[in-house]
């Protein structure tokens, strides 16, 4: 089941945030995301009282931009995910957005994979985006 994220599930979220990426978010930003901004969405996909994953997107008038998303590493390639990514883009296409963006590391192989299945495309290259110099790969979707 796909939900909206709550306080009370900050702590699955800040692990699953640590075992997933290299600069993990801390527990202040995901604290903004859900009460300080106004722009932000936040959604966990939960299965037998267990988060499996989450995203965080932030919709600005016509645009939607991925922020975050993050899977149980036990649960990645069975379409988890997908359902995350597919529900922030019926979100924004709801709530009147034509585009949605996202950036994703060169080197994120299953990521952009997963990205180009659904249907987003290279927009631009960011060159040194992340702190250890790695680029990030703006990629769009119309919808």
């Amino acid at each position: 089941m796909i939900r909206q994220m709550i306080p009370a599930d900050l702590d699955r979220i800040c692990d699953l945030e640590t075992i997933s990426f290299k600069e993990a978010w801390t527990r202040d930003s995901f604290e903004y995301e859900l009460s300080q901004n106004p722009f932000s969405h936040q959604i966990v996909l939960e299965e037998g009282g267990l988060i499996l994953g989450y995203a965080i997107f932030w919709i600005m008038f016509e645009q939607a931009q991925l922020a975050s998303i993050a899977v149980d590493p036990g649960y990645r390639k069975l379409g988890k995910g997908w359902q995350l990514l597919n529900q922030a883009i019926e979100t924004a296409k709801a709530e009147g957005c034509e585009l949605f963006t996202l950036e994703v590391r060169v080197g994120n192989a299953p990521a952009r994979t997963m990205y180009e299945q659904r249907g987003f495309t290279p927009i631009h290259l960011s060159k040194n985006y992340y702190s250890d110099g790695e680029d990030a790969l703006v990629m769009g979707l119309g919808i």
